[in-house]
């Protein structure tokens, strides 16, 4: 059983579980550079997305590149990032850009 997210520790306020770490809500945007369009990147990120419980969107970008936000606890979201680095089979990613935003309480994904 456990004492609770934090526990109380000598010399220190509190400790963070890795609990508490893995479930911290973050939002992180990503750019995708590449052969990124027509791939199917954005249906695999949404179905991607939504299996993982994350909220955010995805879009295809007028220059060619595919963005997309996630946001939700950041275990997860650090999995999405990771999948864009390489996305669907017929995608060939060149790069990837990465920022991190205030998380805004997003809760559903969806493709724009």
């Amino acid at each position: 059983m456990s004492d609770g997210p934090r526990r109380r520790q000598p010399g220190c306020l509190y400790a963070v579980t890795a609990q508490d770490a893995s479930s911290h809500t973050v939002r992180r945007r990503v750019l995708v550079h590449g052969r990124v369009q027509a791939v199917g990147f954005r249906a695999s990120c949404l179905r991607r997305a939504t299996d993982a419980g994350l909220g955010g969107w995805v879009r295809n970008t007028e220059a060619g590149d595919v963005e997309a936000v996630f946001e939700g606890p950041s275990q997860a979201v650090d999995a999405l990032v990771q999948w864009c680095r390489t996305g669907p089979s017929w995608a060939r990613v060149e790069r990837v850009e990465t920022s991190d935003d205030p998380p805004r309480g997003e809760t559903t994904f969806t493709i724009r």
